[in-house]
């Protein structure tokens, strides 16, 4: 790797960092946009998984990403939540404000190895992704009516992926990540936390402060292929096949509770992320070298069946119970792709216009339903573009977008996407907190940008 790339990674290393990843929540915990071309598509992309966010989309898509390439995006979250109680009561919520602060990011690094100068290991890609798929940031009024529920909720969690992936034969790549999940000191507050006012329980005065927090380490995998069984006479996919599987993974988390900001006790519970299976199907019904059409269904099985309950543990012998009980749920994604291959229009570049639907089922019960994690039946809408640079071109008319020298990127690529959240209302009856019951209206709109440099 050239000092070049070097310093072109690091700066984009060091803007992940100033750009943390504490989430608005889109299934639940669940954050699905982890790259704007992807985004722009509904999230179908694990069977085209053709640029680096592979490592998170399908890591067997790797192996179609040549030499070394960095992608760095962000996410621009805005949105609210609306409550009316039984008694006709009314509250709002959002996302850490008008636009979630500081946004959910994402980082993603491969190589190619026998295009590093390892030509015995051509089939070899390898790759380091920093994502942020789970995770929440909600507040709402001290004196709201379910306070003793929730006033704020963080969950400032990021995943970090090495990983492998290896081209059996021209039609069939296989792949895996070890998906490593923690908090990090610089990260928001560093750890998971819920604040709430007391209702009385436990020996704690009615009306006083409580928070919650902990943080902890836990780890998971993530297993795919790619199977590409019909191409054109340029050996690019006509149809391609995704696998995907997500391992559950288990956090224990310590922390503390906190009483009108003191501490009485060590805390600790298990956060449990579900293990998910995704089969996706991409079709191109053109591919030219002019201009090619993309049309791919992603369906997902989301096991949230796992998170039975949230019970904390108290040092002083004592278990607060929160219990989930949540269920499985699917997740259906509907994407396009149209792009212009170097059009006289604008030489030396590509264009692509995207769009995108995405179905999300809601995965929580009535009971166990907390206004810290808004869970809603969700239809997305997306859109989205794309621009690579390559040859010739200059990226913003300035910079040149490739070079012969070996210390500068062979393309410069950046995708935008926007994508509408449209939650179905729902009333909840008979939760296990009464103030919590009534009907609840959520929407949620995102801006997500991807910076992509090919070396």
């Amino acid at each position: 790797m050239t000092r070049q790339s070097v310093g072109w990674i690091i700066a984009l290393i060091l803007s992940y960092f100033l750009l943390d990843p504490t989430d608005v929540d889109a299934q639940a915990l669940r954050f699905q946009p982890q790259g704007a071309r992807a985004t722009g598509q509904g999230n179908a992309f694990a069977a085209e998984a053709d640029d680096a966010s592979a490592i998170y989309y399908n890591p067997a898509g790797l192996t179609q990403v040549h030499g070394i390439q960095s992608l760095f995006g962000t996410n621009l979250v805005g949105g609210s939540v609306k409550f009316k109680s039984p008694t006709g009561l009314d509250s709002r919520g959002d996302f850490n404000g008008s636009v979630n602060w500081p946004p959910p990011s994402n980082f993603y690094l491969s190589a190619n190895l026998g295009r590093v100068g390892l030509p015995i290991f051509s089939p070899v890609t390898v790759g380091i992704g920093l994502t942020s798929p789970f995770g929440l940031n909600t507040r709402y009024p001290v004196d709201g009516p379910f306070n003793t529920a929730v006033t704020s909720a963080a969950l400032p969690l990021i995943a970090i992926k090495p990983t492998i992936a290896y081209k059996i034969s021209e039609n069939l790549s296989v792949g895996v990540s070890a998906d490593i999940y923690t908090f990090a000191s610089f990260l928001g507050e560093g750890h998971v936390e819920q604040k709430q006012v007391s209702a009385g329980a436990f020996g704690i005065p009615a009306g006083a402060s409580v928070e919650m927090n902990g943080r902890g380490t836990g780890a998971g995998v993530t297993a795919s292929l790619l199977y590409t069984p019909v191409r054109n006479g340029a050996g690019k996919p006509i149809m391609s096949i995704g696998l995907v599987y997500r391992s559950q993974a288990v956090l224990p988390l310590s922390g503390s509770l906190l009483v009108n900001g003191v501490k009485v006790a060590d805390a600790s519970t298990d956060l449990v992320l579900p293990q998910m299976v995704t089969g996706a199907l991409a079709v191109w019904p053109v591919r030219t070298g002019k201009k090619e059409w993309k049309v791919e269904l992603d369906v997902e099985y989301v096991g949230w069946s796992s998170n039975k309950n949230l019970d904390v543990r108290l040092s002083n012998g004592a278990t607060i119970p929160q219990p989930q009980q949540w269920n499985n749920v699917p997740v259906i994604a509907l994407g396009t792709e149209h792009k212009w291959l170097n059009p006289q229009w604008l030489p030396h570049w590509e264009v692509a216009v995207r769009s995108g639907y995405t179905y999300t089922g809601d995965p929580v019960p009535d009971r166990t339903f907390n206004p810290a994690t808004i869970s809603l039946t969700a239809h997305t809408l997306s859109l989205g573009t794309g621009f690579l640079c390559k040859g010739a071109g200059r990226f913003l008319g300035v910079i040149p977008c490739s070079g012969e020298s070996a210390l500068w990127p062979k393309g410069i690529g950046l995708d935008l996407a926007y994508q509408e959240w449209f939650y179905e209302s729902r009333t909840v009856i008979g939760n296990v907190n009464p103030t919590v019951d009534g009907t609840y209206h959520a929407f949620v709109h995102l801006g997500a940008l991807s910076l992509r440099t090919l070396f």
